[in-house]
């Protein structure tokens, strides 16, 4: 088999958190995703929704894409689409990183912006960017690759599951993931579960609109997670703990992973990294916390520039 980029995609490395740890908690591993091509662990089920629908002849030689994202889907489907020669159409908003809009145009994607209210994240624009892209894959024929829905991304979360329990040698006790579409608190959660059936399953969704805990949707600027509703994916049978993470602290946790740990991340890696530090308090020492750094803060330079001037 011919190699290309996409085979660079998973086997990322394990680090422990250096500084930003509680005193007598556990230790807390963060799962360097940003090492993926693209820089996000997205990489991964851009990859496994793809070549799905290849097998089953969803998607033929020179056929078109559509999906609907905040960006880093789009990226690393406009990555995938690229290596493969599939015309892709992205339906995404100005509410997200202006730098992932641009890499998906550059890697070759036609992108459809949908408005914002004043470039936060809500349950409205969740849903009007789904139904952009139904009319668009309707309208042209393109395969949708439908993330809120797809279950073939699973299986790439299977794959880093079992990375972890690997560079670990088996010794986990809790896995902390924030909540977007679902898919990678699911599917690694749940291979995890096979595992040892012990360790503790936390989500984190934006405090803001912490549906997933029972509260209201309402409007948030990490990056990536909170739809604003319950999504399709979700599994509350998994879940042992949820944990809600204000905007301001993401990001407040982002800027300090850069300057305490020498780790740019998002926003979303703030928020893992700070419900990560209060369930290490609760399991205390000789404990071992997994959480992810979901993507490069090479994403983010804009906002988190603006932030630095402000």
């Amino acid at each position: 088999m011919p190699i290309d980029i996409l085979s660079r995609i998973g086997g990322t490395t394990l680090l422990p958190l250096r500084r930003i740890i509680p005193a007598n908690g556990a230790r807390i591993l963060l799962k360097i995703e940003s090492e993926n091509p693209t820089g996000s662990m997205k990489d991964r089920m851009a990859l496994a929704m793809i070549e799905a629908a290849e097998r089953d002849g969803r998607l033929k030689p020179g056929g078109s894409v559509v999906e609907y994202t905040g960006g880093s889907t789009g990226v690393s489907l406009a990555q995938v689409c690229a290596v493969k020669g599939y015309r892709l159409h992205i339906v995404t908003s100005d509410a997200f990183a202006r730098e992932k809009l641009t890499h998906m145009r550059l890697l070759g994607a036609e992108l459809t912006i949908i408005p914002s209210e004043s470039g936060r994240m809500t349950e409205k624009l969740t849903k009007d960017m789904i139904e952009a892209a139904r009319v668009i894959a309707a309208e042209t024929g393109a395969f949708w690759t439908d993330q809120m829905r797809n279950t073939d991304q699973l299986a790439a979360y299977d794959r880093l599951a079992d990375e972890l329990w690997e560079q670990t040698g088996g010794r986990i006790d809790a896995f902390v993931q924030s909540v977007g579409t679902a898919a990678s608190f699911r599917g690694t959660g749940e291979a995890l579960l096979r595992h040892d059936p012990k360790i503790v399953l936390m989500a984190v969704e934006p405090a803001e609109s912490a549906v997933l805990s029972g509260g209201p949707t309402g409007a948030h600027k990490i990056d990536g997670v909170g739809a604003g509703y319950v999504v399709p994916l979700w599994r509350p049978d998994l879940v042992d703990a949820i944990e809600p993470v204000s905007t301001a602290e993401a990001t407040a946790m982002a800027m300090r992973l850069a300057r305490e740990e020498g780790l740019f991340a998002g926003t979303s890696t703030g928020g893992n990294v700070t419900a990560a530090l209060r369930l290490a308090k609760r399991l205390g020492p000789g404990a071992t916390i997994i959480t992810v750094m979901c993507d490069t803060g090479m994403k983010y330079l804009n906002s988190f520039g603006a932030k630095l001037d402000g």
